[in-house]
């Protein structure tokens, strides 16, 4: 899963890539061409809980893959700004699962806003409005090019254009009034018919406001403001201090608490704004656990046996006989598999069984 992190100039979006990665991106570019990549463990206490019970050789979390991509210049009569982009970054952009929004919500006379003020609303639509232009434009040309040649080809082929138009025709007002295609209700096969384009405000957005220590104790308050002007489906806010997180990484654990405590802090931000990145693509875990490994695979929710097994290994999926499943909760609490097995609360599930997060599986296959 690889999520995007997006921003406007000046918003602090590589010190939140820094945070959640634990990495030394240069920051204070307002702006650079820097590409950074960096993989982190998808925090999950059960894993912990389950090693204790088994004492694994090793703990294998699910990952996140973040993406800090620059911001895009801004666009003009001639030039859509995201197409600006240099061509990776812009790969990478439409290839994202997810993106993650840094909008800039604390101030400090050293560093100025590039607009002058600060304002979340307004930076927030801003980038907003790129990808709803980058997203037009495409549909524009795709819609040319069918009117074109679309009614040539075979029979199917001509059948397959007039649906692709008759989705494209629809979602052009909406684009063209400043709704991201995220807002539509699209079906399945709709679904289906654009996943080829990559659509970017298509995609499931996590806006995260970056604000100061000056501003913590109302951040609850700060996200319920924004979130009421943001009432899109597939779309989360959260809040985080990007600045206090990444000091907070460089701590040993007991200097962290008392410096949390300082602030008046209860928990890190850290691990719910990843937790949170997770579930916005609309991934559960399953977990194995045994004395080699304990283990969470991430598999998209409503997925089942057969779709976990393919996650472990495609073997298994072809040689699927049935899965042996329980609750996180019910294997704490009974002890161990066999345990579990001799009381009858290991339950054998088939083929079509949905899988459910926290389950914990072992798949049974012919070779």
């Amino acid at each position: 899963m690889q999520i995007a992190i997006v921003g406007l100039a000046g918003c602090g979006k590589t010190t939140v890539f820094n945070t959640l990665t634990r990495g030394h991106a240069e920051t204070g570019g307002y702006g650079g061409i820097q590409l950074n990549v960096g993989v982190v463990k998808v925090p999950d206490p059960r894993l912990d809980r389950l090693a204790e019970v088994f004492k694994p050789k090793k703990i294998v979390h699910a990952d996140v893959t973040y993406v800090d991509l620059p911001a895009p210049p801004a666009s003009t009569e001639f030039h859509v700004g995201t197409e600006e982009l240099p061509a990776e970054h812009l790969a990478r952009l439409r290839d994202s699962d997810a993106l993650l929004h840094v909008v800039r919500a604390w101030d400090d006379p050293a560093r100025p806003h590039p607009a002058g003020s600060v304002d979340p609303g307004r930076d927030l639509e801003q980038l907003d409005l790129e990808f709803i232009l980058a997203d037009l434009a495409m549909v524009d040309r795709r819609l040319e090019r069918l009117k074109s040649s679309g009614r040539h080809g075979t029979p199917a082929e001509r059948e397959a254009n007039e649906r692709e138009e008759a989705i494209l025709s629809r979602l052009k007002p909406a684009l063209e009034a400043g709704r991201p295609i995220r807002d539509e209700a699209l079906d399945e096969d709709e679904e289906k018919a654009l996943r080829g384009y990559r659509f970017l405000t298509q995609k499931p957005v996590l806006v995260l406001l970056n604000v100061g220590e000056g501003d913590l104790v109302r951040e609850p308050a700060l996200i319920e403001e924004i979130a009421a002007g943001y009432q899109h489906r597939h779309a989360k806010v959260d809040a985080l201090s990007a600045r206090i997180e990444m000091e907070l990484g460089e701590l040993e654990p007991d200097e962290a608490a008392v410096f949390m405590e300082e602030l008046g802090l209860h928990e890190s931000s850290l691990d719910r704004v990843i937790a949170l990145s997770y579930r916005l693509v609309g991934l559960i875990s399953f977990l194995t656990a045994g004395p080699d490994e304990v283990r969470a695979w991430p598999i998209p929710d409503g997925s089942n046996a057969v779709d976990a097994a393919g996650a472990i290994h495609t073997d298994l999926a072809r040689g699927f006989i049935r899965a042996e499943t329980i609750g996180y909760e019910d294997l704490l609490a009974i002890g161990s598999m066999a345990e579990a097995k001799k009381h009858g609360r290991l339950r054998s599930e088939g083929k079509t069984y949905r899988v459910r997060d926290g389950d914990v599986i072992e798949i049974l296959f012919s070779k």
